[in-house]
């Protein structure tokens, strides 16, 4: 195998016991980088230092990555006044945050025949966050909840949202 020391040095082509016997008098140990190489490459360095500046470099690099979790914030729809702005005011924390946030509202029995409440909650929502969100995805139901996912960003939502309030009024059933 090829052994290479900690300073760059190239000690050669060595036999095994060899190689550990210069690692031992070095107070250092024997790491193979290239087994596939032919000959296999080694160096001698210390092993918990080179652990340790791959941990370093893997943390720095979690560190850079950008985690944008989807959150959700639920709303009924017959909402008090000070619940709804209480639950905005949350959402409008979230989008600040930098998280995508899903608003939905969620329907119970009977309640699931009246969903043009649900659009216009969802709108009234829009409208009060159009100046620190952007829609990214439409209302549409999914099974008992309607729903809109926000984004953090200066586009407007109210005229995104006006279209499809619009024409769901046109047509309620959605046929």
């Amino acid at each position: 195998m090829l052994v290479i020391a900690e300073d760059g040095e190239q000690l050669g082509v060595l036999p095994l016991a060899q190689a550990l016997e210069a690692a031992r008098e070095r107070g250092v140990d024997l790491v193979e980088v290239a087994p596939n190489g032919s000959p296999p490459v080694c160096r001698l360095l210390d092993y918990g230092k080179l652990r340790y500046l791959y941990s370093k470099k893997e943390r720095e690099a979690k560190k850079s990555q950008k985690n944008t979790a989807l959150r959700e914030v639920r709303f009924r729809p017959n909402i008090g006044t000070h619940d709804f702005s209480s639950k905005v005011r949350k959402v409008k924390e979230l989008i600040l945050d930098g998280s995508k946030v899903k608003v939905a509202v969620v329907f119970r029995g009977r309640e699931q025949s009246h969903t043009q409440l649900g659009m216009t909650l969802l709108k009234k929502v829009a409208d009060e966050l159009q100046d620190d969100a952007r829609l990214e995805k439409p209302p549409g139901m999914e099974g008992r909840a309607m729903s809109i996912i926000l984004v953090p960003g200066p586009r407007k939502v109210k005229t995104e949202l006006a279209g499809v309030a619009d024409a769901q009024a046109k047509d309620p059933q959605g046929s």
